[in-house]
């Protein structure tokens, strides 16, 4: 068959398919994202059925996707806002990046990948998915609740770290002298830096740059505007979905309120092709071996994700149901780990069991993270209600004095 017909016809019944499990997903009251994933699982490399036509579209789609995911939550929030929210929770960041790093380096250690491999483990650990978690958000409706600002900050300052982290990193695995990948990090920061002034400073005459009645034109602006800004701060060595939320942040007023309703259904439609082609590219057979391992830190890091989300969102003054979401719906890892792992093995520099092992935990934690956002709030509803009845039978046991 012409491969060109082969590729509409397997990008067809992937989309196609993408749908049944989005109503699938709706009715059982869940987010779509682990039925995403674990269809690009059974239909991918090593899979039921290996849809190879659509492996290089659905690479470029899903970075897509990425990107307009991490625009859409910019639009959110203004400069002002984000950097309120990076004052109060840079401690919050602090702590998040030790209690998530180690258990990856220990494991790394422990299986004796020395010292690089203690390095990529780490990262891998450490960084949450901005594009799942901002995917929950707005498939729970969570956007205006009071932790999701904490979640977001959290989630930026991961981000910036990243900016700092992959240059060191290729430089370490290249053999770069610490000159070189010093020099690699300025140029990160400097982007960064740039990019925050504009979007405090200039964030009216960006807004009016994009903005127009006509909303074919006004699509393509933003559109185009936001992959221009992705791809040159990936150029940059900067995470091209920092660049779309810095975007994103620079947005304001009205102009923000049409991008947001004239882009979320190719957000939609993007995003849903990034998580399964997440899938697509995870051999099932590479799982067995490392499954054990991928358990112990899924169940580590799970747990100190929430314990940095429940003290970053106490330090904002949020109840306790606030708390437990917002640790929750920190624990997915997705596309920073998994590139993380592919540097690394391409290198040369680590043991390929490393990759088998960060994509067999990444595929945990991107299916553990949405059902535990999920189903957080009514475990917490049934927890204060056994604690109310405990407190009513204690009272009516009570002696009379």
């Amino acid at each position: 068959m012409d491969p060109l017909a082969l590729a509409l016809i397997e990008l067809g019944a992937v989309v196609f398919a993408l749908g049944l499990l989005a109503r699938l997903a709706g009715r059982i009251s869940m987010s779509p994202i682990p039925l995403y994933l674990l269809g690009g699982l059974i239909f991918g490399a090593g899979g039921l059925v290996d849809l190879s036509g659509v492996r290089e579209f659905s690479h470029l789609a899903g970075e897509i996707g990425v990107i307009l995911l991490l625009l859409l939550l910019g639009l959110e929030y203004t400069a002002k806002e984000l950097f309120t929210g990076l004052r109060r929770s840079w401690q919050a960041g602090v702590v998040d990046a030790i209690l998530n790093l180690a258990p990856g380096v220990g494991i790394a250690l422990l299986l004796g990948w020395g010292p690089i491999g203690a390095i990529v483990l780490g990262g891998v650990t450490y960084v949450s998915s901005s594009g799942i978690v901002a995917k929950v958000i707005t498939d729970l409706g969570r956007l205006g609740n009071r932790e999701t600002p904490t979640i977001l900050s959290i989630l930026v300052f991961e981000d910036l770290a990243m900016a700092i982290y992959l240059p060191i990193l290729t430089a370490t695995l290249a053999g770069v002298s610490w000159f070189g990948g010093l020099q690699t990090v300025a140029i990160s920061l400097a982007v960064i830096t740039v990019v925050l002034v504009v979007a405090l400073r200039f964030g009216n005459q960006v807004s009016r740059a994009v903005h127009s009645e006509n909303s074919e034109v006004f699509l393509l602006n933003v559109m185009g505007l936001a992959l221009l800004v992705a791809g040159l701060a990936s150029a940059m060595q900067v995470s091209a979905a920092v660049g779309a939320f810095m975007l994103g942040i620079a947005i304001s007023g009205t102009t923000a309120h049409l991008a947001s309703r004239l882009l979320e259904p190719l957000r939609d439609l993007f995003a849903a092709i990034f998580f399964v082609a997440f899938g697509l590219n995870t051999d099932p057979r590479s799982i067995p071996p490392v499954l054990g391992w991928a358990l112990l830190l899924a169940v580590v890091t799970s747990l100190t994700k929430i314990g940095t989300g429940w003290w970053a969102a106490a330090r904002a003054g949020i109840g306790i149901p606030g708390r437990a979401r917002a640790g929750v719906q920190l624990i997915p890892r997705g596309e920073f780990s998994i590139v993380i792992a592919g540097l690394a093995v391409t290198s040369g520099a680590v043991s390929s069991d490393l990759a088998a092992l960060a994509t067999t935990y990444v595929l945990l934690m991107a299916v553990i993270g949405p059902l535990g956002a999920r189903f957080v709030d009514p475990a917490m509803r049934s927890i204060q209600s056994l604690r109310r009845s405990r407190s009513a039978r204690k009272e009516a046991t009570a002696p009379i004095p």
